[in-house]
């Protein structure tokens, strides 16, 4: 309901970023206030080496942290809340070595209907009573995980990395850097392919080496599967992350504004989705003890603050 999301259990900006482009292909169907942008006047500039070397040690603590979750070796429980120009939803989601479930607690900031609700009561039975539904969603999680860290592999080939001076978020001096395209850069799949068209901004936390925030836009449009498939220019994503406590990071605030073709047919997407109120849940969670916590919340949604 309400579209496909990014896998919310990869949570890695570099992923998520990877994934999203990445599955516009397989499936077809702003600045942060909490970030203010600095000049470089009296900070220390970073040398393209430095610079490169930098980048290519956060992406590397970046797969090492997308291979943990995909492990689910830190599940979470967290309110997911989606707008787009014609729907609003809030789901909450848990996280478990199954796989994710959500139960849908509002349309429009508004609770569910009596009907809606036993519709939502009902498709969870259904998960209970029929454990492949949930096998299916786990083999999806998967699919689209792989094809991110695929991507997210080749992110420190793909781009050149320039310092382009300093910022400050919440936990302290970030570093930011722009990207474009390498020249050089041969890629070897279809979904790493799109990354050749692609420019931005990428923020790191020089002392844990994570990213902080990513923004990505296409410089052209891009044909792939011989022009069968097409991403529009001018299509971007936004993503930031933070510790959610415990030192796991996670996605916190994503925008996605795309324009795609496939044949014939037009599609465009425009959402924002927030991700707040995380709480660590225990590793071996079942996905019918999942089923269990998401029955015993409360129908109307907290507001998500930002």
């Amino acid at each position: 309901m309400h579209g496909k999301l990014c896998p919310v259990r990869s949570l890695l900006p570099v992923v998520c970023f990877a994934s999203c482009f990445a599955s516009w292909f397989a499936s077809w169907p702003a600045l942060s206030a909490g970030l203010q942008s600095q000049g470089q006047t009296g900070q220390p500039t970073l040398t393209p080496t430095q610079a490169q070397a930098l980048v290519q040690r956060a992406l590397a603590t970046e797969s090492l942290a997308a291979q943990d979750l995909g492990h689910a070796g830190h599940p979470m429980r967290y309110q997911l809340h989606k707008t787009s120009p014609n729907l609003t939803s809030t789901k909450e989601i848990v996280e478990t070595h199954d796989g994710d479930v959500a139960r849908l607690l509002s349309i429009n900031d508004q609770p569910l209907s009596p009907d809606s609700e036993q519709k939502e009561q009902a498709r969870l039975q259904a998960l209970l009573d029929n454990p492949s539904l949930q096998q299916h969603r786990k083999q999806s999680e998967d699919s689209d995980t792989a094809r991110a860290m695929k991507v997210l592999r080749v992110l420190p080939s793909a781009f050149l990395y320039e310092f382009a001076g300093t910022g400050t978020a919440s936990n302290g001096t970030v570093e930011k850097f722009s990207f474009k395209p390498n020249p050089h850069f041969d890629p070897p799949d279809t979904e790493t392919g799109v990354l050749t068209a692609m420019a931005g901004e990428i923020w790191i936390d020089p002392v844990q080496e994570r990213v902080v925030r990513l923004a990505g836009s296409l410089q052209q449009d891009k044909e792939v599967a011989l022009g069968l498939f097409e991403l529009d220019k001018g299509g971007w994503i936004e993503i930031e992350q933070a510790d959610v406590g415990s030192h796991q990071w996670r996605i916190v605030h994503m925008k996605l504004v795309m324009n795609t073709r496939v044949l014939i047919k037009r599609k465009s997407s425009n959402s924002v989705q927030d991700y707040t109120q995380f709480v660590p849940l225990p590793p071996d969670l079942t996905y019918r003890q999942a089923i269990q916590i998401l029955r015993s919340l409360p129908a109307s949604p907290s507001q998500p603050s930002r």
